[in-house]
């Protein structure tokens, strides 16, 4: 089949994961632009206040949407509640538990875990097993066979990336593993990356999530109505598509096995509510590359390392000018990735991938 061709073996437990061992990429030290000590200090001083607000206002607008989509229920007028809210559960979630999941965005160590635990569940990512995950994720950014996250794995699965747009996809795998994990067990990537003594609250988590979702089933029988799903559980799915639309501009498309997230993640720039939901993700070249600076001074990051790395995207339109056809071409052509050209005078950084695609069987 043509999509076979040069398919690399992404798994955490394969061939290409020794490979990356072997050729150095796996915990290897990565490429930062040069950043005054003091000036990155400061830009890495956390402060409750810009979460605080954000959060609040986050809270705010699902309750608003929310409630005024449960109290139009029935008629046409709930609908743009339900979208608003989904957007908002669904979606706005996804930034939410990542930045939580750095601890950086409050000081307070206990307003970052309620939050991270509050939008994990919203958007069906297991806490500790995120946690661990996106670590990996970090660690090894787009080396095959390391990374637990890459979402557009060579060549793409379209019809994959085309069900997630209602997060399909993601929410058959994790509800699968939620059985999975409820009943004790750990998928044997999952056992790569999680120590021993976390895996306990794994399982406690998973048993939760399902007793809550048996609940509103149960309430969804007990009314004769599908409206408690919709304010809980399925706003995951009919909310999801900004997860998507948000996330494929990180790294698709792009280099694999690289030690410089300046090739292999994109910085776009988007409009204030896209920045509000996505919690300033966009800069996503200067979040990899120095990810302990809370998501409200990345702006300021971007300003003070621009220099050194290629142009941002003007637009998601822009990113998405790319993107699409880098997909299509690399269902034909595994190997073809987007090139990130580095201004003049910007630092080489390390050497491009040492390890190269395993070829086609």
């Amino acid at each position: 089949m043509p999509g076979e061709i040069g398919r690399r073996d992404y798994s955490l437990v394969g061939a290409e994961a020794q490979r990356a061992v072997a050729a150095g990429l796996a915990g290897a030290a990565w490429y930062a632009c040069p950043i005054p000590r003091k000036d990155l200090k400061e830009l890495m001083r956390r402060s409750d206040g810009p979460a605080i607000r954000d959060t609040l206002i986050w809270f705010a607008a699902l309750a608003v949407t929310g409630g005024l989509g449960a109290a139009l229920w029935g008629s046409w007028w709930a609908v743009p509640f339900f979208l608003a809210y989904g957007v908002l559960y669904g979606s706005a979630s996804d930034s939410r538990w990542h930045e939580c999941g750095h601890g950086t965005a409050f000081r307070t160590r206990w307003m970052n875990d309620a939050v991270y635990h509050i939008a994990c569940f919203m958007i069906l990512r297991e806490p500790t097993v995120w946690r661990w995950s996106h670590t990996r994720h970090h660690t090894d950014t787009i080396i095959v066979g390391r990374d637990p996250e890459i979402s557009a794995q060579r060549p793409p699965s379209l019809l994959k990336i085309a069900l997630n747009i209602f997060m399909l996809k993601a929410s058959q795998v994790a509800l699968r593993k939620l059985f999975l994990h409820a009943a004790g067990r750990l998928t044997a990537e999952e056992e790569t990356f999680i120590p021993q003594m976390e895996r306990r609250k794994v399982f406690l988590v998973a048993r939760i999530y399902l007793a809550i979702f048996a609940a509103v089933i149960a309430a969804c029988l007990a009314f004769g109505s599908i409206l408690p799903a919709m304010l809980v559980g399925l706003p995951t799915l009919y909310g999801g598509g900004m997860t998507l639309f948000f996330g494929l501009t990180q790294h698709a498309g792009l280099a694999e096995d690289v030690l410089d997230h300046r090739l292999n993640s994109r910085t776009v720039y988007m409009n204030p509510v896209f920045r509000f939901l996505y919690w300033n993700m966009n800069y996503h070249v200067e979040h990899h590359m120095f990810p302990t600076v809370p998501y409200h001074a990345l702006p300021r990051l971007h300003a003070a390392m621009k220099h050194d790395c290629p142009p941002p995207y003007p637009s998601c339109w822009a990113a998405y000018r790319e993107i699409i056809p880098t997909l299509i071409r690399q269902r034909r052509d595994p190997r073809y990735h987007a090139l990130r050209t580095l201004p003049a005078g910007a630092s080489p950084g390390p050497a491009l991938g040492a390890v190269q695609p395993a070829p086609a069987e």
